[in-house]
C-alpha cells in the first residue's frame, strides 16, 4: 500500500505518462513537454508512487512500458479529454491560454501556413507555444491518440471520427534549374529527362506520381527523397525535372524555374484534419478560424 492520495493525480502527470509512452524516451518526452529531464524523472517518481508500479523500465537507450503502464495510457487519454471538456465549458479566453499546441504538417504546409498562423495566435494568446511534428501520410491513430490536435495534409485519413475542412487547392508544376537546362518543350522532352520525386515512408508515392502511373506515363527517376526539403540539393546544377506542388516555388524551391506540366493533371487539395473530440471545442474553433484566414490570404497560383 502506498502513501499517496489519488487526489495527487493531475492532468500534468497524465500528460507525462502519455508522452513517455509514445516517445519511448525520457529525453524526448522532456523536449515534447518543454521541461527538463530532471522534472520528468521527478514527476515519473511521483506517478510511480501513486499507481504502485515502475511504469517504464530501461531497454538500451530507450524505455519500455510495463503492462500496467500500457493499460493506464488509454485511461489517461480519456481522463485528459474529460478535463479538457470541463475546462472548455468554463469559457474560452485566448489571452489566458497557457498550453502547447501540436500540429502535424510536412514541409510544404509547415512553411506555407504555420509561421503566419503562429503570428496570429500569439497576438491573442501570448502564452501559447507551438510544436510541429511531421505528418508524413497521416493516420487516424495520430489524431485518435492525441499526439497532435491538428494535422494539415492533402490526404485525410479515413474514419467516422476524423473531421476535415478544405483550406485551399494547389496545382502542379515542373521545376528545373534554368542555369542548366530549358523547360521541357513537350511531353516527349519531359519523358526523355530524368526525374526527382518524394516517396514518404513507408513507400508512399505522391498523388501526382500515382496519377501519372495510372495513365501509363512512365518516367525515369534518378532520385527519390523522403520530403520536399530534400529536392533542392539534387535539383540544383542538374538536368533533372521535379513535378511538384506549385506553391513550393515560394519557399523550399525558391530560385528554381517552373513551368506548366505537359499533360492535364488534377489539383492538389489541402485539408485541416482533427478528431471529433474537438468538434465543439472553442479553442479548436478559434484555431481553425485563424488557419482558414491564413490559407485564404495565400497568393493564387499562376
Amino acid at each position: 500500500m502506498n502513501d499517496f492520495d489519488y487526489l495527487d493525480l493531475d492532468g500534468k502527470l497524465l500528460r507525462l505518462l502519455i508522452a513517455v509512452h509514445e516517445e519511448g524516451s525520457v529525453t524526448r518526452a522532456a523536449l515534447r513537454l518543454g521541461v527538463t529531464q530532471s522534472a520528468v524523472s521527478h514527476m515519473l517518481d511521483k506517478l510511480r508512487g501513486i499507481v504502485g508500479d515502475p511504469l517504464f523500465v530501461k531497454s538500451g537507450r530507450s524505455v519500455v512500458a510495463t503492462a500496467q503502464a500500457g493499460a493506464l495510457v488509454a485511461e489517461a487519454r480519456e481522463l485528459l479529454d474529460r478535463l479538457h471538456q470541463f475546462g472548455s465549458k468554463a469559457g474560452f479566453t485566448p489571452a489566458s491560454l497557457e498550453r502547447t499546441l501540436t500540429i502535424a504538417a510536412n514541409d510544404l504546409q509547415r512553411d506555407l501556413l504555420l509561421p503566419a498562423l503562429f503570428g496570429l495566435l500569439k497576438e491573442e494568446a501570448p502564452g501559447i507555444s507551438l510544436r510541429v511534428i511531421p505528418s508524413n501520410i497521416p493516420s487516424a491513430e495520430l489524431l485518435r491518440s492525441d499526439r497532435c490536435q491538428l494535422a494539415i495534409s492533402p490526404r485525410p485519413p479515413e474514419g467516422a471520427d476524423i473531421l476535415q475542412r478544405r483550406l485551399f487547392n494547389d496545382s502542379y508544376a515542373v521545376f528545373f534549374d534554368p542555369a542548366v537546362r530549358p523547360p521541357p518543350a513537350d511531353l516527349a522532352d519531359y519523358l526523355a529527362a530524368e526525374h526527382i520525386t518524394v516517396v514518404y515512408e513507408p513507400q508512399r508515392n505522391l498523388d501526382i506520381d500515382d496519377h501519372l502511373k495510372s495513365r501509363g506515363i512512365q518516367r525515369r527517376f534518378a532520385v527519390s527523397v523522403a520530403s520536399f526539403g530534400g529536392i533542392r540539393a539534387f535539383l540544383k546544377g542538374s538536368n533533372y525535372l521535379a513535378t511538384l506542388p506549385h506553391r513550393l516555388g515560394g519557399n523550399q524551391l525558391a530560385g528554381f524555374a517552373r513551368t506548366a506540366t505537359p499533360f492535364a493533371c488534377p489539383e492538389m487539395p489541402m485539408y485541416a484534419i482533427w478528431h471529433q473530440r474537438y468538434q465543439h471545442d472553442p479553442m479548436m474553433r478559434w484555431l481553425l478560424d485563424k488557419l482558414y484566414r491564413v490559407s485564404q490570404g495565400l497568393e493564387p497560383t499562376a
